[in-house]
């Protein structure tokens, strides 16, 4: 399924008020608003164009509880959410749920947007993935529900392998390399037998977990950043390697289009969001007219002999501090998000919000490489000031100053981690 994530964004000034504003109780959630006779949901157009059913479910299960409750759903595309709901929560109008991008909760979660809930209170929250349960998680308090989660595979047209003597997926790193060099002779120079944009950390970073480094540690309460350590720098390298040797493109692009350029045919191979190769086989991108039946995700091999850790996007819900109906608002969340409407997510293409789920996608052939792959996951650091680093763009440049060349892979890690320090701990 085709969706993109907004990145985490800055919402200093958002309100004046909710500090002041808080749960009825201190650890795990309020039941504040129990017995409201008014419930506001807001969610993103995915729900209302894909799976309006589920909500209708858990809308019912509600409602069954709760006789006489009246629940109102508005529906926003990803770029028109976060406006109009920072402008409404400096007001008294809050909705009730709300749905956020994983990558979007930080900034709220460190704003005091959020009431904190109980995990207790949700069906599989024990299991939840490591990556979710991350996004919804706060100096020791959760501030959210895990709702599902989209992975990163790798993705390769099969004729063009086949053609250079490669008959199935790689199972290791070493294979996946000696057929990309396969590819890329027989190909030729200008041709991309790996398109990987140089912009992309969401890759960046997998080589470096994969290294065993992470982009920043916390010790002792405080952040610190973590790209030039010697296993941070392995990974940033043998990313440069892959940029280097198979991806003939402009070294200063991002992965935002990359579907497109799949689809124009000048290329073997991506690392990317799981929708992407079928988005570039769609007829209005393919440029080749070969795509369609023709292309083959698998499980991404690491350099380290596991499989790449990839980047968990996704979504949660939330309940706003604001919210006059809290406890009914995590009544609906439970609905919505368990094991029924995990479920029906399953059957529309999504990736569960637990492990439990996940482990069965693992033996049906359509699911079991996104499935496989989303087991190894990796998040972005929980820390205060993680969305200025992300506006500032301090990865993107960092990877470019090193795809281009611009930099060594040393120099721009050191001046990558000086800006991250900088604000990582400042709210």
């Amino acid at each position: 399924m085709k969706r993109k994530l907004v990145a985490a964004i800055g919402i200093a000034g958002m309100m004046v008020s909710i500090a002041a504003c808080g749960s009825d109780k201190k650890d795990g959630g309020s039941d504040k608003g129990a017995d409201a006779k008014e419930l506001t949901v807001w969610l993103t157009v995915d729900a209302q164009n894909n799976w309006p059913e589920l909500v209708k479910a858990a809308d019912d299960a509600v409602t069954k509880k709760h006789p006489g409750l009246k629940i109102k759903h508005e529906y926003y595309g990803w770029p028109d959410k976060n406006t109009k709901l920072d402008a409404v929560l400096a007001t008294d109008k809050a909705p009730d749920v709300v749905e956020m991008g994983n990558t979007e909760m930080l900034g709220y979660m460190v704003k005091g947007a959020f009431a904190p809930v109980d995990p207790a209170k949700f069906d599989n929250s024990s299991a939840w993935l490591d990556g979710l349960k991350a996004s919804v998680t706060y100096d020791g308090k959760t501030y959210g529900v895990p709702y599902y989660a989209g992975g990163r595979v790798a993705n390769w047209r099969k004729d063009v392998f086949a053609a250079a003597g490669v008959k199935s997926t790689p199972k290791t790193y070493q294979e996946l390399t000696a057929d990309l060099d396969k590819v890329q002779k027989k190909q030729g120079g200008k041709f991309n037998a790996w398109y990987q944009p140089t912009r992309d950390w969401y890759a960046a970073m997998s080589f470096v977990y994969d290294a065993g480094g992470s982009i920043a540690k916390q010790d002792g309460g405080q952040w610190k950043a973590n790209l030039s350590s010697p296993e941070s720098i392995k990974g940033l390298t043998e990313f440069k390697n892959v940029v280097d040797k198979y991806m003939h493109g402009d070294k200063t692009k991002d992965e935002s289009d990359r579907y497109i350029v799949y689809g124009q045919g000048k290329s073997g191979m991506i690392f990317g969001a799981a929708w992407e190769g079928a988005t570039a086989a769609d007829p209005k991108n393919d440029k080749t007219g070969k795509l369609k039946d023709n292309l083959e995700n698998f499980v991404m091999p690491g350099p380290s002999g596991k499989n790449m850790p990839v980047f968990l996007g996704g979504s949660d819900l939330a309940v706003p501090v604001k919210s006059k109906a809290q406890g009914l608002a995590a009544e609906w969340i439970n609905a919505f998000t368990g094991p029924s409407g995990q479920k029906g997510l399953i059957g529309k293409g999504n990736l569960p919000n637990n492990k439990t789920d996940l482990a069965t996608l693992k033996s049906d052939p359509q699911t079991a490489v996104p499935a496989t792959a989303a087991e190894s996951n990796w998040f972005v650091p929980m820390a205060p000031g993680w969305g200025q680093v992300e506006k500032a763009q301090v990865l993107q440049t960092m990877l470019q100053n090193i795809g281009t060349g611009k930099k060594s892979v040393q120099d721009a890690a050191k001046e990558a981690d000086a800006a991250i320090d900088k604000v990582i701990n400042t709210k």
